[in-house]
């Protein structure tokens, strides 16, 4: 979606909006936490990020890859910073098509600065030397079809021969065909409120969106301030004063921040851009300090929705991949058209390979699941420990979980602790719900006053010595559907149905049910399923040790099972469990 439709439906509904920058590290444990912060700070709800162009494109390939990741992977609207500076036309025509291809809509055009070592800039012999040419270029070659933000400078760029100049600059970008601008970052509001007046005065009428960033310490004030005229005489004595206390300094640029996004917003801005770099405790206390944090944050769908605007109206999901969205939204980048309101009804496509873009955790967060899950492994008891661990809130992560345990989860987690301590791993699972208030704090998904239905439901691995009686047990239990297979391909079942086991009900739509257990797509669940133990918890041992046997042996001899209750008023799927565990050590 094009950022310029959100910020006219924010304005329109008087909503006071937000949005974060970010710019590539330079190091793999560096991109790991990058990553991961984005994620925490999405939950923010922020109306986009944008991510940042490297000096003289020194990170284009992984702006872009950012970019990538964050606009298909998550929920994330993400604008892509472009630059003139050491591209050709060929060059910069490739990357507006890359970002293009991966479903990137928004792109924040910029000359650029000089290239490292250099002190000025200079134009590439068959570039751009403006702005505003790379504006027009990306119309001429893309017409509507990209969002496009520039730059403003509420004190005047610093290489312009005048503030009117200047002004006429970010007009012809404007002109050109930019949809909004963002801000340099500034710390006087009344800067930037005669700055607003000025554009007005000679024809700007596009958002201005206030750049604002807090003083993290005195060397980075300090190496960021000499590009920006008109820093106040009063911040910077201040700073220079608390030079040798950094808490000192970065408790003075909250505050600084704080108040200066308060005026702004009682001066009638629209929006507030922060200049994150890269942190995350201060911009969130700053919103916090403002209440500007959303109370209700609840997701549309129960699962992350993409970014991507070919997926506006993809509707349901298997079940299976609700903990690792990440993989199922990269195995079906690829399709053409998505499922709408039944599944059932939609002819599918093949599901991409299990190791398509993007990586898995290990390869993402390589650190931080080597910490988790990279510790020997003597027995089985201490793979069962690991999945108790996990639920018990001791461990964010399983290699089947990409996020902790859901909020709605907590209603169930005595059971699941159960579960796993007598060796059936639980990978997945939802609580039975019948018409509980979409508003209950306990439902995690859908808007205001509707009603939420769920099929209780549990997905695991179970040894094959297991399995015998447990397949006898079913013809007990009437209300209950399952399917088992290992990893060769030998199932069971007593069901072949599509069968919803999430809905909910709302004011004026037709009913939603955004989950189902699909028979057809369990089988390429497995796939993924069974691969996991190996090709990512695995992939932590060296193929020789204890360790990795271990998970081998269970990769090669349990069957992965899934059962539903069908009965949402007065089912109980735990009761088969306990009856199960009274015969079954």
């Amino acid at each position: 979606m094009k950022i310029i439709d959100k910020i006219n439906k924010a304005i329109e509904s008087q909503e006071i909006f937000y949005s974060f920058e970010y710019f590539p590290p330079k190091t793999q444990t560096g991109l790991e936490n990058l990553l991961a912060r984005i994620e925490r700070m999405g939950k923010l709800h922020p109306q986009f990020i944008d991510v940042t162009w490297g000096t003289g494109g020194s990170t284009a390939d992984l702006t872009l890859d950012i970019c990538h990741y964050t606009q298909n992977l998550t929920d994330l609207e993400t604008m892509m910073h472009l630059t003139c500076t050491n591209m050709s036309k060929k060059e910069l025509s490739l990357m507006l098509q890359k970002a293009r291809d991966y479903g990137i809509q928004n792109i924040l055009a910029l000359r650029g600065d000089p290239p490292l070592g250099t002190h000025k800039w200079r134009s590439h012999d068959d570039g751009f030397s403006y702005a505003s040419d790379l504006v027009k270029f990306i119309r001429e070659e893309h017409g509507d079809y990209f969002g496009i933000a520039v730059a403003g400078y509420p004190g005047g760029h610093i290489e312009a021969s005048s503030y009117e100049e200047d002004l006429l600059h970010l007009k012809e970008k404007v002109d050109a065909g930019a949809d909004f601008i963002v801000t340099q970052l500034f710390y006087d509001s009344e800067l930037f409120f005669s700055f607003k007046q000025r554009c007005l005065d000679i024809g700007i009428t596009a958002p201005i969106l206030p750049g604002v960033m807090p003083i993290h310490s005195y060397q980075s004030f300090k190496k960021i301030t000499k590009f920006i005229k008109d820093i106040p005489q009063h911040v910077r004595d201040t700073v220079e004063a608390s030079k040798d206390d950094d808490e000192a300094i970065k408790a003075y640029g909250i505050n600084l921040i704080s108040e200066l996004c308060q005026t702004l917003i009682d001066g009638g801005v629209e929006g507030i851009h922060f200049y994150t770099m890269n942190l995350e405790k201060r911009v969130t206390y700053i919103l916090e300090e403002l209440s500007l944090i959303p109370n209700n944050m609840k997701k549309p769908m129960p699962w992350r929705r993409s970014a991507n605007e070919k997926r506006a109206h993809e509707s349901v999901r298997p079940i299976f991949w609700a903990n690792r969205p990440k993989s199922y939204l990269a195995r079906t980048m690829q399709w053409k058209d998505f499922p709408h309101a039944r599944w059932g009804d939609f002819q599918r496509p093949a599901f991409g390979e299990i190791n398509d873009f993007p990586r898995d955790l290990t390869q993402l967060y390589p650190t931080k699941c080597k910490e988790t899950w990279g510790k020997p492994l003597a027995n089985f008891e201490d793979i069962k420990k690991l999945f108790v661990d996990f639920c018990e809130g001791k461990i964010a992560r399983t290699p089947w979980f990409d996020e902790p345990l859901a909020l709605e989860s907590a209603r169930i987690k005595d059971h699941l602790i159960n579960l796993n301590n007598h060796g059936l791993l639980t990978i997945n699972s939802q609580p039975q719900m019948n018409a509980v208030s979409s508003d209950e704090k306990v439902v995690t998904w859908g808007e205001s006053g509707g009603y939420i239905y769920q099929k209780a439901y549990v997905e695991f691995f179970i040894s094959e010595q297991k399995m015998d009686f447990f397949l006898k047990m079913f013809k007990h239990y009437p209300s209950l559907t399952f399917h088992a297979i290992n990893k060769e391909g030998i199932s069971y079942s007593n069901t072949q149905d599509v069968n919803a086991v999430t809905w909910g009900i709302f004011k004026g739509k037709e009913i939603l049910q955004p989950t189902v257990v699909d028979p057809q797509s369990f089988m390429i669940w497995k796939e993924e399923a069974f691969d996991i133990w190996l090709s990512i918890w695995g992939s932590l041992y060296e193929k020789e040790s204890l360790s990795y046997h271990l998970l081998e042996d269970i990769s090669n001899s349990f069957y992965l099972v899934n059962i539903v209750d069908n009965d949402f008023i007065a089912g109980n799927i735990w009761t088969f469990f306990d009856d199960y565990f009274k015969i079954v050590k």
